[in-house]
């Protein structure tokens, strides 16, 4: 008889549309764990991946609570996030959910709350924290205390993920590394954003973070760029780190001391390796693993409720700005 430890861990993934369909062939991967069912209430979506993965499928995750599986990654629209995670912590199970953790901090706070009730791993879904580079930045011994931080992340227009502003969207995947990074609590906040499409929601938008430690951030974001660019640069003393998400590549830049009196320093950069691998793969293997040896996760609830907490923040100053605004023009 197999013991607990070598039991195969029984996974469902609840909403597997674009992305959700990535987490089930993920998992599908994943030794040790048996991906059961899909779910998806859009009964077609579900037949599909279903069918391509050779696994049950169904339009309803209820059945599931009666203790049908161990774990489970949440993928359907944010404005879900709190009521299908509530019910899978409510009935013991972990949860893997996709950001942003939820609508509003109230919501989160509850299922971080539920989650150490029911003694749940909760994880959310920060798949830059997996990144190669942020773990090799994370791991080497170039990374001091950075003193400013600058990231651009834009992507073309894509008829996805509109339901949430592009704060929520985007945006919150800086936040959680410039809170990795700098290492500090942020104490003040400007932003600032625009809508480009035909919508209420911002589609652009800059935030400044200052920190308690005396860093500064300063976070960009569109969905509505001519191309993609996602780069992240940590500016220290004696140099800067510059991430390149898409070619996956680290750039160091370091000074060196000049060599006559009132001379301006040179500038020596190099290329850092990297170890290729695929972030949402590393994501689910450490939550599964988190889940088989009884460790806490890597991005747990209260991390993203953190996130969340400023993405709102920010919004919150952007909509402040509008009015101030608004009141200036008349």
């Amino acid at each position: 008889m197999l013991t607990q430890s070598e039991q195969p861990l029984r996974a469902a993934v609840i909403g597997v549309g674009h992305l959700g369909r990535f987490h089930a062939q993920k998992f599908k991967r994943i030794a040790g764990v048996e991906l059961v069912t899909v779910v998806d209430t859009d009964a077609a979506r579900a037949r599909q991946v279903g069918e391509e993965l050779q696994i049950p499928w169904t339009d309803d995750f209820r059945p599931l609570l009666d203790h049908r599986v161990d774990l489970v990654s949440i993928a359907v629209p944010t404005r879900h996030h709190f009521a299908v995670a509530k019910a899978c912590l409510s009935a013991g199970i972990h949860v893997l959910l996709e950001k942003p953790m939820t609508v509003t901090q109230r919501e989160s706070a509850k299922l971080v709350q539920l989650a150490q009730r029911r003694d749940c791993l909760l994880q959310v879904g920060h798949i830059k924290r997996f990144h190669p580079c942020v773990e090799a930045v994370r791991q080497g011994d170039y990374l001091r205390r950075p003193r400013y931080i600058q990231s651009h992340r834009m992507a073309p227009f894509k008829d996805r993920s509109l339901d949430v502003d592009v704060v929520l969207d985007l945006m919150v995947h800086d936040i959680d590394l410039a809170l990795l990074f700098a290492g500090a609590e942020v104490v003040s906040i400007e932003a600032f954003g625009r809508s480009m499409l035909d919508h209420s929601r911002n589609d652009i938008a800059t935030a400044r973070l200052f920190f308690a430690n005396g860093c500064v951030a300063d976070l960009n974001v569109s969905r509505v760029a001519h191309e993609a660019q996602r780069t992240l640069s940590l500016f220290q003393k004696q140099g800067s780190i510059t991430i390149d998400f898409i070619a996956k590549t680290i750039e160091l830049a370091t000074k060196t001391p000049a060599t006559a009196q009132g001379s301006i320093s040179d500038v020596t950069r190099r290329l850092m390796p990297v170890n290729d691998q695929d972030a949402l793969e590393q994501q689910i293997r450490s939550f599964c693993h988190a889940v088989r040896h009884h460790l806490p996760v890597e991005v747990d609830g209260r991390v993203g409720h953190k996130v969340l907490t400023l993405a709102l923040a920010v919004l919150e100053s952007i909509q402040a700005g509008k009015r101030m605004a608004r009141k200036m023009r008349r």
